[in-house]
């Protein structure tokens, strides 16, 4: 099946590599989640660590707060997003391309057909990505994903992927920065890919989001324009272990809390949690097949089970999808 690191590793080879979350003024800085012990223990660390004079202040530069993208700020279900956009993106070339179209694994994508192209192996998401992802400046890849967001809706709930986004964490946001936390993405997503909506969806602006990459070269374009060219070399996945890594080359400082949900967010969260002075390590778990998805250990999309495991042994905090939020995404628009 497609997993989380075969895609990752797929965009990086192929050379990949608004919604504003403000909250109005209100008693209640978290009104989207339920009252109980999660969200109380985000409410007792904010307080203690901006509590000047007391024994675990943070002073506001130190202050840093990593969030998983996939699965803990959107949805990731029926697949990662960004798949779902490099399939439309076959589908708009294909026409154009007309010659592609019997051809795998363009064949097992127009289909909609994961089985089909996970049986291509590493093959299959290299040809799609290299398609999708590389052969271009950086400002031609923004516009593609930036138009795609602009017109593609979620294959089963019908919403703009924009709204696909869980409210809960767009009040979590808005109420850290209100207390003097900065705030970061730290995903396996495409950094390029990312940092289109980033800014506009989470309030987060694209030099607060680190990601896995693939390689971009300067150089002139045929018009005498400098510009940044996507290669098909490998740079950096930010996934797993490469979490911690990205966060010491590209934030500088170790976070005081870290918001996950899935084994590949376990190595962040054990990076966060080992340091000194007071911390709070999250996890996102999918626990509403009603109002979003349902999966865990055995999901080949956001596999949460090793970290699941870690987060009951070490203390760390369990949001229940389905006990601790009141509602899933923000009304459409």
């Amino acid at each position: 099946m497609l997993n989380r690191r075969a895609f990752c590793t797929a965009l990086l080879i192929a050379g990949l590599l608004g919604w504003g979350g403000g909250v109005l003024a209100q008693s209640d800085p978290l009104p989207s989640w339920n009252d109980g012990k999660a969200k109380q223990a985000i409410l007792d660390f904010v307080g203690k660590v901006t509590r000047e004079g007391g024994p675990d202040f943070v002073k506001p530069a130190e202050r840093i707060a990593t969030f998983d993208n996939d699965g803990t700020l959107w949805a990731e279900q029926p697949a990662y997003f960004q798949l779902l956009f490099a399939f439309d993106e076959i589908k708009r070339q294909v026409a154009e391309k007309p010659e592609l179209k019997g051809k795998e694994p363009y064949r097992s994508v127009l289909a909609r057909d994961l089985k089909a192209l996970a049986a291509e192996g590493n093959k299959g998401l290299l040809q799609v990505v290299a398609l999708t992802h590389s052969g271009m400046t950086t400002e031609a890849f923004e516009a593609s994903v930036a138009n795609w967001l602009a017109t593609a809706r979620h294959p089963t709930k019908q919403r703009p992927y924009t709204e696909m986004v869980y409210q809960p964490q767009l009040e979590l946001l808005a109420y850290l920065r209100a207390n003097g936390f900065k705030t970061f993405i730290v995903s396996g997503g495409g950094v390029e890919f990312m940092r289109v909506f980033a800014e506009k969806v989470y309030g987060i602006p694209p030099e607060q989001v680190v990601g896995s990459s693939g390689v971009v070269k300067f150089r002139m374009d045929a018009a005498g324009k400098p510009q940044l060219f996507k290669e098909g070399k490998v740079e950096f996945i930010d996934d797993g272990p490469g979490k911690p890594v990205g966060i010491n080359r590209f934030i500088g400082r170790r976070p005081i809390l870290a918001f996950g949900n899935s084994d590949g967010d376990l190595q962040m969260l054990q990076y966060t949690a080992g340091g000194s002075g007071p911390r709070l390590a999250l996890i996102v778990h999918h626990t509403d097949a009603e109002r979003e998805w349902s999966y865990d250990r055995k999901s080949q999309i956001g596999k949460l089970d090793k970290a699941l495991d870690e987060a009951a042994a070490k203390g760390w905090t369990v949001i229940d999808m389905k006990q601790d939020w009141k509602t899933v995404f923000p009304e459409s628009r």
